[in-house]
């Protein structure tokens, strides 16, 4: 017969399992709702021909909403209407992006396959972590530094367009190397849910959305340099 102890762990990991798979659960259900709503916002962003600066505009309130805000509410109920004013800016932020995609011969076809892209790499990624239950938290410290090192070269390259001496070799590496990090955070941040890591769905909810919305642009700004068709 198994011992006190046995017995004791065998509970112990059936507890961490339901409340993973709770955890995992709720994350993906408000997840598919904040990226339906920031669809909308889209939407309504590009019918009304909204103007970059105001794209770049709500892209910074909801960075500010972000970093501020949200760590303070993720444990209330308070932070689900959080994930939703973030995720609905960032979506709304989208319209001018989008309608310059649009505007190229093959726009549409650009977007299509940039979200066929994201969702498959989304469902592959997650899919993996979710069937092999592989603990992807070795990643932790290359991907911060490599969002890093994208970042500040992301900054440079803005910096240098603003100027007047655009970097289109260097904003296209950092597209890509966006692209790559954001496929490395999803399984991370999906093994962090499903090894107990991370237990709080709001803050796990914002962490793939944020992976998948940058995956997306950078496709975006990728398959635009690469298979852009001027009418």
């Amino acid at each position: 017969m198994p011992n006190t102890y046995d017995l004791t762990a065998i509970r112990s990991t059936a507890a961490a399992a339901l409340a993973a798979n709770r955890v995992l659960r709720n994350t993906y259900l408000l997840l598919a709702m904040t990226l339906l709503f920031s669809a909308v916002m889209a939407g309504l962003s590009m019918a009304l021909s909204v103007p970059y600066w105001m794209s770049l505009t709500a892209s910074l309130v909801s960075l500010g909403l972000l970093w501020f805000v949200l760590p303070r509410t993720a444990n209330s109920a308070a932070g689900i209407g959080v994930v939703f004013a973030v995720t609905g800016l960032l979506g709304f932020g989208l319209g001018p992006v989008l309608n310059h995609t649009l505007s190229l011969a093959n726009g549409a076809q650009i977007v299509m396959l940039s979200l066929g892209i994201t969702g498959a790499a989304f469902l592959g990624l997650s899919g993996y972590v979710l069937v092999t239950r592989r603990d992807f938290g070795f990643m932790r410290n290359f991907l911060m530094v490599g969002i890093l090192v994208a970042f500040i070269a992301g900054i440079v390259s803005l910096v240098a367009a603003l100027l007047g001496y655009p970097l289109p070799a260097l904003a296209l590496t950092v597209s890509a190397l966006f692209a790559a990090l954001m496929c490395g955070l999803i399984l991370w941040q999906t093994s962090e849910i499903v090894n107990g890591g991370e237990t709080n769905y709001v803050l796990a909810t914002v962490g793939l959305y944020i992976s998948i919305y940058n995956l997306f642009t950078s496709l975006l700004h990728l398959l635009g340099a690469f298979m852009g068709e001027r009418e």
